[in-house]
């Protein structure tokens, strides 16, 4: 039986990984994106190419909430040494049952509110987590994130704006329980670092504009305090 070619040659190459390796799949959470809503996948890409860039070139990178960590490996292009813990084990599961030898990272059940990383990183990002956490419980949280910061370490966070709750979707609601604006996320990060830079997210584009036409934040802490 002669072996399947596509009809441009330089494409058999996509037939021996698939041969060879197999197809690669999403998670759990990209899984059901792509199937509610396909460009929602576009916007969480541009979000970890942000933090990548922001961050490339680190040694010791550890990424907080990484939920099934479909887009982890952007950031591990980009940096050394990556680890990423969730504080759900069924996420870290379907992870590390996913994982590649290529694009292998470190992936832990941790906590945040229960203790810091006991290693020390240069760079700590997370991404759709800080509205998640109560905010009775928000300085504990970013008290352990920026304890496990080394001392010329930077932190970059990123949220949905206060102002994008009005269309979000019920799902989304359910869980953001601690959304802030512009102001109010700058301010908070200045609690633990003594300069913070602040951008704004459009879908995919991040720019300087009107921080209440922003539909995400970003804040980038260094110099801590």
């Amino acid at each position: 039986m002669s072996k399947m070619h596509t009809q441009e040659k330089q494409y058999t190459v996509m037939l021996d990984y698939r041969d060879k390796q197999g197809l690669e799949s999403l998670g759990l959470m990209t899984s059901q994106a792509w199937y509610d809503d396909p460009k929602r996948l576009t916007f969480t890409l541009a979000r970890y190419k942000f933090a990548a860039k922001m961050l490339a070139g680190s040694k010791n990178v550890l990424e907080v909430g990484c939920a099934d960590a479909f887009a982890t490996r952007i950031v591990k292009q980009e940096v050394e040494k990556l680890t990423a813990i969730d504080f759900d084990p069924l996420f870290v599961e379907d992870t590390l049952a996913r994982m590649g030898d290529k694009w292998a990272f470190d992936c832990l059940v941790h906590d945040m509110l229960k203790g810091p990383i006991k290693d020390q990183f240069d760079g700590i990002y997370a991404l759709d987590v800080l509205e998640h956490i109560l905010p009775a419980n928000e300085s504990l949280f970013l008290g352990n994130i920026v304890s496990s910061l080394s001392e010329n370490g930077v932190l970059v966070i990123g949220m949905p704006s206060l102002e994008s709750q009005d269309y979000a979707s019920p799902m989304s609601k359910e869980g953001h329980v601690n959304c802030k604006s512009m102001p109010d996320l700058k301010s908070t990060m200045q609690k633990y670092f003594n300069n913070v830079f602040m951008f704004s997210m459009n879908d995919e584009v991040i720019h300087t504009g009107y921080y209440k036409m922003a539909h995400y934040l970003f804040a980038i802490g260094c110099n801590k305090k």
